[in-house]
């Protein structure tokens, strides 16, 4: 959201294409509210309620966190650690969806999976 410019072309071209369904996590909003309370130096400058508006304004979706979701992470190996992306790949998986990352650690864990 703060960065769109960093993004490459492509990758900024296919989040603006209206025949993409676009989601974001719960888990990602669920980050920032946890990161932007914390005052972390990795936190964006905007709270969970302004990232929902801005999503919400642009047009993307909503994925909520299921029981199938909660119980893919636990068969992922332990390439990543962080617990809040070993959930979004395991909802990408799940899904499935394409998931747009710049970590390639996250990548490796589908051929589906976008990095830059």
């Amino acid at each position: 959201m703060t960065a769109v410019h960093r993004l490459p072309v492509d990758i900024r071209q296919i989040l603006a294409s209206r025949s993409n369904d676009v989601f974001v996590s719960a888990a990602s909003i669920w980050e920032i509210a946890i990161k932007f309370r914390l005052g972390r130096k990795d936190s964006p400058p905007f709270d969970a309620q302004e990232a929902i508006r801005h999503f919400t304004s642009v047009g993307y979706d909503f994925l909520d966190i299921s029981i199938a979701h909660a119980a893919a992470v636990g068969h992922l190996s332990t390439t990543h650690a962080d617990p809040f992306d070993r959930l979004l790949i395991a909802q990408s998986i799940t899904e499935p969806l394409i998931l747009v990352t710049r970590d390639s650690k996250i990548a490796a864990y589908s051929p589906t999976f976008i990095t830059w």
